[in-house]
């Protein structure tokens, strides 16, 4: 996955500005660890805990805004894994649905997968029930391949 370009933060900053809001130094931090760590599939105490490292002067109720107000933007969207935790990931320009993932049962690894892979199904259901599809969300659990050689 690409990180944001710098085209991609203006349009933030104004995105913000039109709402308004400032890219803080708090917000830019934690959206600095989003980006750096993109991939990761973060909680917001995971995003805390190393936000802190870089503004030690930041609160965890900041980070909770922070990630709201992201969330709400459509700058990151909210993963669930069904393990009881809201993880956080950036969303792109050019992604028209949530990417899928695989999640690993056994060890809690989660993979990305790249393209989307359920066009073709979109097109069946729109036109047989007559029904907009905005996005999706598809999860597949099972066993990775580093789990899988312990096997």
């Amino acid at each position: 996955m690409a990180k944001l370009s710098p085209l991609e933060i203006e349009k933030l900053k104004n995105n913000l500005k039109d709402k308004g809001y400032k890219l803080t130094p708090q917000r830019r931090a934690v959206l600095d660890i989003i980006i750096n760590n993109e991939g990761k599939h973060l909680t917001v105490e995971e995003l805390y805990d190393l936000v802190k490292v870089e503004c030690p002067e930041i609160g965890l109720a900041t980070v909770y805004r922070t990630v709201q107000l992201l969330d709400e933007l459509g700058v990151i969207s909210k993963l669930d894994l069904n393990d009881g935790l809201s993880r956080y990931e950036l969303v792109h320009e050019n992604e028209h649905h949530q990417h899928h993932h695989l999640i690993c049962t056994s060890c809690g690894k989660v993979i990305e997968v790249e393209g989307d892979l359920l066009d073709e199904l979109e097109e069946s259901i729109e036109g047989k029930y007559h029904f907009l599809i905005k996005n999706h969300s598809v999860k597949f659990y099972g066993i990775c391949s580093e789990c899988r050689k312990k096997l």
